[in-house]
């Protein structure tokens, strides 16, 4: 039996920004993901795996800092120095944007750090590769979409085929590597991609380029184990009834407030070939994120409105804490800006988005102009425009009208709209 560890999108350079640390100097938001990739080594360590799959994106930066590629590289040592087999795939993030430059994972391959592997082509590794494991793993990296389009070059395919095409070079490059397994020992599918039928989180805004996408159906063969997967930022099993489980364990900390409701995830699995794996998930606890939002609608308590939806300081203590306020623009000077952030000073980060509303746009109804309408008609149009309360309509029209007979009549403006020659 082997115990596997797998996890994914670190990206532990994502939060560049914001408060530093005085101890360390770097960005406190760094540090969250920092914890949250020494809560994985620490239990690869204690739970003494025999190996760990990375599938992709160590950062979010495709030529990080030196600093951060420090950080992540004292986490990689400790697995080493453990003795433990480490895979370490090659996601989009982690490849130059530069051809011919070194991906952000090299050093390990230059270096030859002891039982560190970094998946940077499709290979097949076996026990020979991996210190005596008896364990088979397919490695597909993220595979650059313009060198395999190259590959294409010289056969007809039309421009709208070419992605059909290079998803289908991939399947065989994957089916090929099938064919080549030891049906005597247990074997995985590692990758950075999407595969079909993946529901995707808020990490598009992350995302660089088109994806290839793999058929559900190759990643579910019978052949495989388990299939460690990268990529997408949101935990599942898309195999979830079946066996080989296929799995995205997601990014290992928050990006922004679209993953508010995603758990963060690593997942350790027992494999042993012939008998169905087992796997668990196991919760990274992060920073929280809270969200709150209020439509205001009464012009006589607009702050207060406001102030009653904000926690109290306990609740968003240390919290990514975001305050969605929609009201309408022309109460805009009644909101004291100064007083919702003296009230959320406890959260760690506070972002205030304004949403407010214009009154939409006098649209007339097909063929008409301005000129062909009564004022009657004109005044009910503007009552649409801005959402008017109907029990007050008519007795606005009443007044209105008054006014505008009164103005009508000072003028000599008759119904038809045309003046009086003098």
């Amino acid at each position: 039996m082997i115990k596997l560890l797998h996890f994914a999108d670190a990206h532990i350079d994502l939060a560049r920004h914001g408060r530093r640390d005085p101890e360390t100097g770097l960005p406190m938001r760094v540090l969250d993901f920092l914890r949250a990739l020494d809560r994985i080594v620490d239990a690869a360590v204690s739970e003494k795996v025999d190996l760990v799959i990375f599938a992709g994106d160590a950062y979010r930066d495709r030529t990080p800092a030196p600093t951060y590629q420090r950080e992540w590289g004292k986490r990689m040592i400790r697995l080493s120095e453990a003795g433990i087999q480490t895979l370490l795939v090659v996601g989009n993030h982690d490849v130059s944007p530069a051809a011919g430059r070194a991906h952000t994972l090299q050093e390990f391959d230059t270096l030859q750090v002891p039982h560190i592997h970094v998946i940077s082509k499709p290979c097949l590794l076996g026990p020979d590769d991996l210190n005596g494991l008896p364990i088979q793993v397919i490695g597909i990296p993220w595979l650059n979409r313009s060198g395999l389009a190259a590959s294409l070059a010289d056969i007809d395919v039309a421009a709208d085929e070419i992605n059909d095409q290079l998803e289908s070079q991939i399947t065989r490059i994957i089916e090929d590597f099938f064919e080549k397994l030891d049906p005597a020992l247990p074997a995985v599918l590692t990758s950075h991609v999407s595969v079909q039928g993946a529901s995707y989180g808020n990490e598009r805004s992350v995302m660089l380029g088109k994806d290839l996408v793999l058929t559900a159906s190759l990643v579910k063969d019978k052949r495989l184990d388990y299939v460690a997967l990268g990529h997408i930022h949101k935990a599942q099993n898309l195999n979830p009834d079946g066996h080989p489980p296929v799995i995205y364990p997601g990014s290992i900390e928050r990006v922004d407030f679209g993953e508010i409701k995603d758990e963060k995830t690593f997942v350790i699995a027992e494999i042993e070939k012939g008998v169905p794996t087992k796997f668990k998930w196991i919760k990274l606890v992060g920073r929280p994120f809270i969200s709150c939002s209020v439509t205001v609608d009464d012009p006589e308590g607009v702050q207060v409105q406001i102030m009653k939806v904000i926690p109290p300081p306990d609740e968003i203590q240390d919290a990514m804490f975001r305050l969605i306020l929609t009201y309408p623009r022309d109460w805009e000077a009644m909101i004291d800006e100064a007083a919702i952030r003296r009230a959320a000073e406890a959260a760690f980060e506070f972002h205030l988005i304004r949403r407010p509303l214009s009154p939409a746009r006098l649209r007339l109804p097909g063929g008409m102009a301005i000129a062909n309408l009564s004022s009657g008609e004109l005044l009910a149009l503007y009552w649409k425009t801005v959402a008017q309360e109907t029990n007050e309509i008519n007795v606005l029209n009443e007044l209105a009208g008054d006014i505008i007979q009164s103005v009508e009549m000072s003028v000599g403006i008759p119904e038809n709209g045309e003046e009086h020659m003098q």
